[in-house]
């Protein structure tokens, strides 16, 4: 590949840039972001060679799409329209349906590979980026059907050799299983944070109690809001499902306090236990 441009140069953005770096050491990598810090910096730690837009991406070899899925929907089709048949467009959006729904009929659709690498931090912007993100983590493409052979090929290995592991889902299938193992956690964080900030109001000595156990948990809710704020309306009818299965749960659990049966709250705690085999081996 000799040009690949890249829009969105945040966390995924320039996390892929730098494995791309290592690929095609000879390509030119371009940067396309709103926020002209954001371009600024790549440029400075080399993330990107330079700024580009949308309107010149006409001799793309690639063109990686790494920003929020509300408007990812919206650029993707603008993308299709400006390349070449020899192209390679992939985005890396944490819901499937809609952006795949977007370009059902564009002539260029077999130009178009939908991804969401499973990998990210609580962080963002260009500085956040690190080398070997995507490295064992699980790269979900949907719709591999309709991509051209050709460009599934390079894809393919492209995500090879930067260590990904490959799984292809059905975009449908894809979102209503990330509202649970992914959307649903960023919420209970998010809320977690919310209930302990304002309880601190009345309670200043509170996060001097803080250990790692709430580190851990609440620390999803560090994450970038306008990313999240589009991924929960994109995603909208799974993840309400998903909020009413765990207030359920909250609810039952609140329940069994409530009637000091803490036989029922050691038997719920017991039966959960076995994620620890389920999880075994993710970092």
């Amino acid at each position: 590949m000799e040009k690949i441009y890249i829009i969105g140069i945040g966390l995924i953005g320039g996390s892929f840039a730098k494995d791309l770096r290592k690929c095609y050491p000879k390509a030119q990598i371009f940067g396309i972001d709103t926020t002209p810090s954001h371009i600024t910096e790549a440029i400075r730690i080399g993330l990107i060679d330079e700024e580009a837009t949308i309107s010149t991406i006409e001799d793309a070899d690639m063109v990686v799409l790494s920003i929020p899925v509300d408007t990812a929907v919206k650029v993707l089709p603008e993308v299709l329209d400006q390349i070449t048949d020899q192209t390679l467009v992939i985005d890396m959006g944490s819901t499937k349906a809609s952006i795949c729904a977007c370009v059902t009929t564009h002539e260029k659709r077999r130009n178009f590979l939908a991804c969401h690498p499973i990998a990210g931090t609580e962080f963002s912007g260009p500085m956040a980026a690190i080398e070997g993100l995507y490295r064992g983590k699980t790269n979900i493409i949907c719709e591999v059907e309709k991509t051209s052979f050709k460009l599934q090929e390079k894809a393919l290995q492209l995500f090879t050799s930067i260590g990904m592991r490959i799984r292809y889902m059905d975009p449908v299938s894809h979102d209503k299983h990330i509202a649970y193992v992914s959307h649903l956690s960023h919420i209970s964080a998010f809320m977690l944070g919310k209930t302990v900030i304002d309880k601190e109001k009345n309670e200043r000595d509170i996060f001097d109690m803080a250990g790692s156990g709430f580190a851990s948990t609440v620390r999803l809710a560090k994450s970038n809001p306008v990313t999240w704020t589009s991924i929960f309306k994109q995603n909208k009818k799974n993840i309400l499902e998903t909020l009413d299965e765990y207030i359920s749960n909250l609810t039952h659990f609140k329940k069994l306090m409530q009637e000091d049966n803490f036989t029922g709250v050691h038997k719920e705690m017991e039966n959960t236990n076995h994620i620890k085999e389920i999880l075994k081996g993710i970092e």
